[in-house]
């Protein structure tokens, strides 16, 4: 029922990531967003151009949220969320840990998602019921049971003030407590890898719903748990997240102080 939506959005995603990767090492200026380290560089621009037209060809009468391009409007229960380069700063300083990452949403419904690392040729994707997937191999979230079993990670919003110091905090409190915390900065990998079972649990806040459209949907096909700070459903794609295997998530709900 979902493979027009499900192929269209793995087209979108790897013809977004392979325009991205023409510009990977090129890129010497930057414009600055909203705030510091919020960047977009003419690769984001033409990859997420080259997503949307694939996009618009196809459903023209769907709701479209890009990074880039912001809200396209037509009143359809169906929205798509476009993140042509997550990982921009990584990007802009040949740091080659990024991804493009689509996913399309029904009354705030997961339906598919697609997210394609183009330095690694990884293709993330999940469709509702249907399991997660990686270059076609079904995919689930690890075994992990206890907290000091776990490899986790996070991420620093932009505002370098209360929200770094809110994090940093959290991070002295949980490290010790698991393995390690990797910070890779691109959030929609992030969710990738604990669907995958690479981490056991992340979390961070201060995201956009570009950010986490595709990821949540792909880990709870995996078998994983996502939910806002308070342990909540993500419902409207909030700004906190974390998300883990299940099996540790109330541990790390609790630990993390939120509940």
């Amino acid at each position: 029922m979902l493979m027009r939506e499900l192929e269209l959005a793995k087209k979108a995603a790897l013809v977004g990531g392979k325009e991205a990767l023409k510009y990977f090492g090129k890129i010497k200026k930057v414009s600055q967003k909203t705030s510091f380290g919020d960047f977009a560089t003419k690769a984001d621009i033409a990859a997420e151009k080259k997503i949307l037209s694939i996009i618009k060809k196809r459903f023209p009468e769907h709701d479209i949220v890009a990074e880039e391009s912001g809200l396209q409007k037509s009143e359809s229960d169906f929205t798509w969320f476009v993140d042509p380069i997550d990982g921009t700063t990584n990007f802009f300083h040949k740091n080659p840990f990024f991804c493009c990452s689509v996913a399309l949403r029904k009354k705030n419904k997961f339906v598919v998602g697609a997210v394609y690392d183009p330095i690694r040729k990884e293709l993330f994707h999940a469709a509702k019921g249907k399991g997660a997937f990686l270059n076609g191999k079904r995919i689930k979230v690890s075994n992990a049971s206890k907290l000091n079993q776990c490899l986790g990670a996070t991420g620093f919003a932009y505002d370098r003030k209360n929200l770094m110091k809110k994090n940093l905090k959290l991070v002295q409190k949980i490290l010790p407590q698991i393995h390690g915390i990797r910070r890779d900065g691109a959030a929609a990998l992030d969710l990738c890898y604990v669907a995958s079972g690479r981490f056991d649990l992340y979390w961070e806040f201060g995201l956009k719903p570009w950010d986490l459209a595709a990821g949540i949907g792909i880990i709870e096909e995996a078998g994983g748990k996502v939910t806002d700070e308070k342990g909540k459903p993500v419902k409207n794609l909030k700004k906190w997240v974390v998300a883990s295997n299940s099996k540790v998530h109330s541990k790390l709900i609790k630990e993390l102080g939120f509940k």
